[in-house]
């Protein structure tokens, strides 16, 4: 019989009475009660309503990390033990003193263990070394245990400061911005991060906040320009990044200085890049969409705007077919000829032949409809569009400006194709910053325009060089349409642009709120900002972060020499990564650089004076000097030099006036665009000379209009004859 075994306390403890199911019937705790309005609603377990939003947004709870953690070192001192256990009975040869094995696995016994500590007392005497060493390496594990639960509170410590519940917004890391590509030894420069300097060579476009005087010319500008090997196009107010990059520059492009107020500049006409045949009326009518919108308003453009457009499209066509001084300088003289009336012009324009041959006679039908649509207006209306397209054209009336477009000395396709690269710097006094805007946004214009026509495969293998458009005060320049468009896809061609301006204020006023400027820059560059605007735009693009504020509570009587009690308590808060206040109090040495798809970086600002890199690459500028200029790419021929076409007679109508022309005699009805397949048609005998009414250059228009009534009273006297009425009346005045 066997003996009497008693039960455990906790044995007792686990028997089932109805007593004890009643107890816990009573003791169960309540469900708790939501509320939704007043009607209570059980929270039923594991539904969404019952988890707080703190709950949703914590993948792991605080309970379950403190459970693990405490498993993990349990475990670990666990196996330590049964390690220190197996080596000493292996040491010991596994002797049948040692009791039986747990089991065996593999042919090895496997003790319990907890055996050590029945063999180090019983037979410690007989092998002290061995157990000396089975402790310590039993020791071993509970030092590990501690280190474990060390490392388990500090990541969960870690984890509690990674909610994300109103945002996760932080700082770069250093292997991310590594990961971007933003430590590559090449590239635009946009600041330093500890003692590394910050740089993109990509595709994209970089736009920059930075205040007057902060440190933009000296911390981005001129960095870029003394480490860019390709092309580059520098609008530079003050000349200041002439006076520093040029010397360098010079060393392997070609370095040109374009000054319109300047004699020694290079110069550049823009007419000659207007192509002959089918892209003539393209490029003219882009050379007077910037002539008569000086300020970038094509929106605003009223009557007299849009009707000097037409004037000077026609006008500027005629000089180049027929005049040998093919400039806006001339178009100006042309127009406002002091030799003879504008009503005299508008006749030689339409009498002049653009197209034909000597034995065949053909007006540009551009330029005759542009001159009989002014020329049909009254002559009030007549002046205004006159005098309206001369304000256009008063920058050209310069002697200055005139001679600095009165010729090419580089050609737009040297920019990307010549065969070295080519540095051209846009310097305009800050005196004549608004006078000579005109023609500056007519240089960017054409330049954008001509460079993004066509794309044959890779711009990199088609083009010899990129270009870098360094676009310093860019909003000073105004509303570029073309240009806020072709941002979208420039970088294709194989162009980025690198604008800068001073606050976000100055591209609202040039684009409007709604514009396109910012959503087309991959990396944005913020200086402390002096605007609130700016700075309210930065610290939301920098966004919001998670934080975790504690809020101590003490009670107790306040004569107690000790508190009763102490609670802290810990909220989860939304805070912007940078308030507006600190984006305007950033420091003077620090700037903010984002990139798209990466977080926001905290840098700091370069100084190329303080960098020796920077400083041995300033060099001398080069020196401009009368005459011709002397860095010049090989030059490119044009379309238009040495053409030269004049009047022709047979291309006058018999009304002078009305402009009728006579369909049998070849007038300008028959005359086609030059794009559309020539018609033959039947040659009809020219009418006698002397019964046309002939246009002369120095007649005056009072002269040509009495003539003109002259010849018609003596058709219709005739007309009236051969009817046998022989009363003028009966012919209607607009035979």
């Amino acid at each position: 019989m066997s003996p009497l075994r008693h039960s455990s306390p906790r044995e007792c403890a686990n028997i089932d009475t109805p007593r004890k199911r009643a107890t816990a019937r009573q003791t169960a705790p309540h469900r708790t009660k939501s509320y939704i309005g007043r009607i209570p609603v059980p929270a039923v377990p594991g539904d969404a309503r019952s988890i707080s939003p703190e709950q949703r947004s914590k993948p792991v709870t605080p309970t379950k990390l403190l459970i693990g953690q405490i498993a993990i070192v349990f475990a670990i001192v666990l196996l330590g033990v049964w390690a220190a256990t197996q080596w000493c009975a292996h040491m010991l040869a596994f002797q049948e003193q040692l009791g039986a094995p747990w089991f065996v696995a593999a042919g090895w016994p496997i003790y319990e263990p907890w055996k050590l500590l029945e063999w180090w007392f019983q037979f410690d005497a007989y092998a002290p070394e061995v157990f000396d060493k089975a402790g310590m390496l039993a020791g071993t594990s509970g030092f590990m245990g501690c280190a474990a639960a060390i490392a388990g509170s500090l990541w969960r410590a870690r984890q509690r400061g990674l909610v994300t519940t109103y945002g996760s917004s932080r700082w770069a890391a250093t292997r991310e911005i590594e990961k971007a590509g933003l430590f590559q030894p090449a590239g635009v420069f946009l600041g330093k991060l500890k003692d590394r300097y910050l740089r993109h060579d990509g595709p994209e476009h970089v736009m920059a906040f930075a205040p007057t005087r902060s440190g933009k010319g000296v911390g981005l500008v001129v960095p870029t320009l003394l480490s860019w090997s390709g092309s580059a196009v520098i609008h530079d107010i003050k000349g200041e990044n002439w006076q520093l990059s040029s010397g360098w520059r010079s060393r392997f492009s070609h370095c040109l200085l374009f000054n319109p107020t300047d004699p020694r500049s290079a110069r550049y006409n823009p007419l000659l890049e207007v192509r002959k045949g089918s892209d003539e009326i393209r490029d003219v009518q882009n050379i007077a969409d910037i002539l008569v919108d000086p300020e970038g308003a094509l929106e605003r453009r009223n009557h007299w705007e849009k009707t000097s457009h037409s004037l000077l499209v026609g006008a500027i066509l005629h000089v180049l077919y027929a005049e040998e001084e093919k400039t806006l300088a001339r178009v100006a003289t042309f127009l406002s000829d002091p030799q003879r009336s504008f009503a005299a012009t508008l006749r030689r324009m339409m009498t002049t032949n653009h197209l034909g041959a000597a034995n065949k006679p053909q007006v540009h039908p551009v330029v005759a409809s542009a001159a009989r649509e002014v020329l049909n207006k009254s002559e009030n209306e007549r002046s205004g569009v006159l005098s309206t397209a001369m304000s256009f054209l008063g920058l050209y009336r310069d002697p200055t400006v005139a001679a600095v477009t009165s010729d090419c000395d580089w050609r737009i396709a040297d920019l990307m194709d010549a065969e070295w690269p080519m540095s051209l710097y846009l310097v305009v006094p800050p005196s004549d910053i608004s006078r000579t805007k005109p023609l500056v946004r007519l240089i960017l214009n054409q330049i954008g325009r001509r460079l993004t026509e066509r794309l044959e495969g890779d711009p990199k293998k088609s083009r010899k060089h990129q270009l870098l458009m360094m676009l310093d005060e860019f909003p000073a320049l105004g509303r570029l349409d073309f240009f806020e468009t072709a941002l979208a896809f420039m970088a294709g061609y194989g162009i980025r642009a690198y604008l800068i301006a001073q606050s976000l204020n100055q591209i609202s006023k040039a684009y409007g709120d709604n514009n396109a400027i910012l959503d087309n820059c991959h990396l944005r560059i913020a200086f402390s900002s002096n605007d609130e605007r700016t700075a309210k735009r930065i610290s939301d693009a920098l966004g919001t972060a998670t934080e975790l504020r504690s809020m101590r509570n003490y009670a107790g009587h306040r004569l107690a020499p000790w508190l009763s009690h102490v609670m802290v308590s810990r909220q989860e808060t939304a805070r912007p990564l940078l308030t507006p206040g600190e984006v305007m109090q950033l420091p003077p040495a620090d700037e903010l650089v984002l990139v798209s798809g990466l977080p926001p970086i905290r840098a700091k600002k370069l100084r190329y004076y303080e960098d020796h890199n920077f400083t041995e690459r300033v060099l001398p500028s080069p020196v401009l000097r009368d005459g011709p200029y002397a860095d010049c790419p090989m030059s490119r021929p044009d379309d238009w030099t040495g053409q030269v076409r004049g009047v022709d007679r047979r291309l006058a109508s018999d009304d002078e006036s009305a402009g009728a022309a006579l369909a049998d005699e070849g007038g300008v009805q028959q005359q086609r665009h030059p794009g559309l397949p020539e018609e033959h048609t039947a040659v009809t005998q020219e009418p006698d000379q002397d019964d046309l009414s002939r246009p002369a250059d120095d007649d005056s228009e009072a002269m040509a209009d009495k003539r003109v009534m002259d010849r018609i009273s003596t058709v219709a006297g005739a007309y009236g004859i051969n009817e046998g009425r022989g009363d003028d009346k009966d012919i209607v005045p607009g035979f």
